[in-house]
Protein backbone atom coordinates (compact mmCIF):
# COMPACT_ATOMS: atom_id res chain seq x y z
CA UNK A 1 0.00 0.00 0.00
CA UNK A 2 2.78 2.42 0.96
CA UNK A 3 4.64 1.65 -2.28
CA UNK A 4 1.49 2.45 -4.26
CA UNK A 5 1.20 5.85 -2.54
CA UNK A 6 4.88 6.59 -3.19
CA UNK A 7 4.56 5.55 -6.84
CA UNK A 8 1.52 7.79 -7.24
CA UNK A 9 3.45 10.69 -5.66
CA UNK A 10 6.38 10.08 -8.02
CA UNK A 11 3.97 10.10 -10.96
CA UNK A 12 2.45 13.40 -9.77
CA UNK A 13 5.89 14.94 -9.36
CA UNK A 14 7.02 13.88 -12.84
CA UNK A 15 3.74 15.01 -14.42
CA UNK A 16 4.00 18.46 -12.84
CA UNK A 17 7.68 18.78 -13.82
CA UNK A 18 6.72 18.04 -17.43
CA UNK A 19 3.94 20.64 -17.26
CA UNK A 20 6.33 23.26 -15.92
CA UNK A 21 8.96 22.33 -18.54
CA UNK A 22 6.42 22.86 -21.31
CA UNK A 23 5.29 26.14 -19.75
CA UNK A 24 8.88 27.39 -19.42
CA UNK A 25 9.71 26.46 -23.02
CA UNK A 26 6.60 28.28 -24.24
CA UNK A 27 7.65 31.41 -22.30
CA UNK A 28 11.30 31.31 -23.43
CA UNK A 29 13.02 30.18 -20.27
CA UNK A 30 13.62 26.78 -18.65
CA UNK A 31 13.47 24.84 -15.43
CA UNK A 32 16.42 24.99 -13.09
CA UNK A 33 18.97 22.44 -14.36
CA UNK A 34 19.41 21.20 -10.77
CA UNK A 35 16.89 18.35 -10.73
CA UNK A 36 16.94 18.07 -6.93
CA UNK A 37 15.90 21.72 -6.52
CA UNK A 38 13.09 21.28 -9.07
CA UNK A 39 11.88 18.08 -7.41
CA UNK A 40 11.87 19.67 -3.95
CA UNK A 41 9.95 22.73 -5.16
CA UNK A 42 7.43 20.55 -6.98
CA UNK A 43 6.95 18.44 -3.83
CA UNK A 44 6.26 21.62 -1.85
CA UNK A 45 3.81 22.82 -4.50
CA UNK A 46 1.93 19.51 -4.42
CA UNK A 47 1.88 19.58 -0.63
CA UNK A 48 0.37 23.08 -0.65
CA UNK A 49 -2.17 21.98 -3.24
CA UNK A 50 -3.19 19.03 -1.06
CA UNK A 51 -3.37 21.11 2.13
CA UNK A 52 -4.67 24.44 0.78
CA UNK A 53 -6.27 23.62 -2.55
CA UNK A 54 -3.79 25.56 -4.72
CA UNK A 55 -0.11 25.31 -5.70
CA UNK A 56 0.96 28.41 -3.82
CA UNK A 57 4.57 29.42 -4.38
CA UNK A 58 6.57 27.95 -1.50
CA UNK A 59 8.69 31.08 -1.13
CA UNK A 60 5.79 33.50 -0.70
CA UNK A 61 3.55 34.10 2.31
CA UNK A 62 -0.15 33.61 2.13
CA UNK A 63 -2.08 36.68 3.22
CA UNK A 64 -5.48 35.11 3.74
CA UNK A 65 -6.88 37.51 1.15
CA UNK A 66 -8.18 35.51 -1.81
CA UNK A 67 -7.31 38.08 -4.50
CA UNK A 68 -3.78 38.62 -3.21
CA UNK A 69 -3.14 34.93 -2.69
CA UNK A 70 -4.26 34.12 -6.26
CA UNK A 71 -1.21 36.09 -7.40
CA UNK A 72 1.16 33.60 -5.80
CA UNK A 73 -0.24 30.44 -7.37
CA UNK A 74 2.65 28.91 -9.29
CA UNK A 75 3.63 30.20 -11.72
CA UNK A 76 3.12 33.39 -9.75
CA UNK A 77 2.70 36.87 -11.22
CA UNK A 78 6.25 37.80 -10.17
CA UNK A 79 8.27 35.08 -11.93
CA UNK A 80 8.67 36.61 -15.40
CA UNK A 81 9.95 39.93 -14.07
CA UNK A 82 12.29 38.14 -11.65
CA UNK A 83 13.69 35.92 -14.40
CA UNK A 84 14.36 38.97 -16.59
CA UNK A 85 16.04 40.92 -13.78
CA UNK A 86 17.77 38.16 -11.77
CA UNK A 87 18.07 35.29 -14.23
CA UNK A 88 15.74 33.14 -12.09
CA UNK A 89 12.48 33.35 -10.19
CA UNK A 90 12.59 33.79 -6.43
CA UNK A 91 12.11 30.10 -5.61
CA UNK A 92 14.62 29.02 -8.31
CA UNK A 93 12.16 26.83 -10.20
CA UNK A 94 12.53 28.79 -13.44
CA UNK A 95 15.77 30.17 -14.90
CA UNK A 96 16.83 32.12 -17.98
Amino acid sequence: MCDKILNNMDEQIQKLIKEYEAYAKEKGFKLNPNEKIVENIVKMLLKKEKELGQRYCPCRRLTGEIDKDKQIICPCIFHIDEIEKQGHCHCLLFVK
